[in-house]
């Protein structure tokens, strides 16, 4: 039964995208219907009385060719033949006509209207893919997944509580906006202006406007104008960037991050958990029954890919893995499961933690078991930029896949590493592994 709903899913999946063209084309054989009608109609005596002539001048013609008083024979024949030429020069219109439109390698600078709708449906077509975390690490793995299906779902986290985001949080009692921009801004096919307008962050001498980011300013605003309604100024945001997918929190509901710390205290709030040096023992939400936000939970239900990570293992995945049923939805779904783990080890979150740490500071949160593969980088950083980051306490995350697998999990290993000024993950590096486990 589970193989024939995901093959007609599948199905209707691919001929969705086209769903609107097959309209057009409807209407196009209905409206020539109606024409040739009209024309019909309109003209019939004048239509009559010249095909009469050809057909007595072809009834002539073909008795005197046949040396017989009965041309019908002859003219069956021939209007055959004039009917298949006919069928077969509209064929082979058609057929080149779709076979230049689905050209795989269009010459430069022509047909980028139609090479663009081609790439659009074929995104559409692509896997149902659900990301969850928060932070950079989020946005840097859409920006690749992006290039492989537009049948994305962002799942974001919903703690952050400083800079502007948490201002704005404060100021306004909406849900922090600035991981959800980034979302946008990576999923983004708008010009390049427009998203590095989006990204655009007032300075320190911008007076009550300094620190914001005028993505997050216009989220509030969107927020205002939907009359306090986040998904609906998502939607405004997501029209205005284009994107391909949807960005969603995980819940819309106002929620705060804890911490139980390794000499027992509680610390509250994302900022004051981060920029301490005790160890985390334990994150949880306050309060701790917040809602869902349904459309991840039906997105978790329909998806072939679900993706946890790159991210902050305490302050981006784990809260979002807390909001009640979605890891349960995870632990449910029959989709391919996979963590990315961070290249690089994080300061006052996961110091010195090694690739399988990461992973059991994951479980060890979470009610039971959310992924199955875990993607782990091998190659190293360059001298220069390991020292760099040696200096403000942290270090390349040690690949301990043998750990790993005798945790009941899957490594997935290789170069997924992008260096600059910063060590990061490469985005169409992860992607395209990613997409690779599904084609397993």
């Amino acid at each position: 039964m589970k193989r024939k709903t995901k093959t007609s899913r599948r199905l209707q999946n691919w001929l969705a995208p086209t769903a609107l063209l097959y309209r057009y084309v409807l209407l196009a054989v209905a409206s020539l219907i109606v024409l040739a009608l009209g024309i019909h109609m309109s003209f019939q005596y004048v239509l009559q009385s010249i095909f009469t002539g050809i057909g007595s001048s072809w009834d002539s013609f073909a008795r005197s060719i046949t040396g017989t008083s009965d041309a019908r024979p002859v003219t069956h024949i021939v209007g055959g033949v004039l009917m298949g030429a006919g069928g077969y020069g509209i064929f082979r219109g058609v057929r080149g006509f779709f076979r230049k439109l689905g050209s795989e390698s269009p010459t430069p600078g022509r047909n980028a209207l139609v090479t663009g709708y081609l790439k659009r449906q074929q995104l559409a077509r692509g896997p149902r893919i659900v990301a969850l975390g928060g932070g950079t690490g989020l946005s840097t793995l859409l920006r690749g997944l992006k290039q492989y299906s537009s049948n994305i779902t962002a799942v974001v986290t919903v703690t952050d509580d400083g800079g502007s985001s948490g201002r704005l949080s404060r100021d306004l009692g909406i849900i922090p906006p600035g991981d959800m921009r980034n979302c946008l801004v990576a999923l983004a096919d708008a010009e390049k202006r427009m998203t590095d307008l989006f990204q655009y962050r007032f300075s320190s001498v911008s007076g009550p406007l300094s620190g914001h980011s005028i993505g997050n300013l216009l989220l509030a605003g969107f927020v205002e104008q939907a009359n306090g309604d986040f998904d609906q100024a998502l939607s405004l945001a997501s029209e205005v960037l284009a994107i391909r997918g949807r960005v969603i929190p995980s819940t819309t509901e106002k929620v705060v991050l804890k911490a139980l710390m390794e000499d027992g205290q509680e610390l509250v709030g994302e900022t004051t958990i981060v920029d301490s040096t005790l160890k985390i023992q334990r994150i949880y939400l306050s309060p701790s029954h917040a809602r869902p936000h349904p459309l991840a939970i039906e997105a978790i239900q329909e998806a072939d890919l679900i993706v946890i990570g790159p991210g902050s293992v305490y302050t981006s995945l784990v809260p979002n893995l807390l909001i009640p049923g979605i890891a349960e939805a995870i632990g449910e779904s029959n989709a391919i499961k996979a963590y990315v783990c961070n290249v690089m080890t994080q300061s006052g979150e996961s110091d010195a933690f090694s690739a399988a740490e990461h992973v059991m500071a994951l479980q060890a949160n979470v009610p039971n078991r959310v992924f199955d593969y875990v993607l782990v980088n091998t190659a190293p950083p360059t001298q220069d930029l390991a020292s760099k980051y040696k200096e403000s306490g942290q270090e390349l995350v040690i690949a301990d896949t043998d750990r790993i697998k005798q945790m009941g999990f899957k490594p997935v290993t290789g170069n997924f590493m992008s260096e600059s000024d910063y060590v990061r993950h490469d985005p169409m590096r992860v992607a395209a592994r990613l997409i690779d486990l599904l084609k397993k």
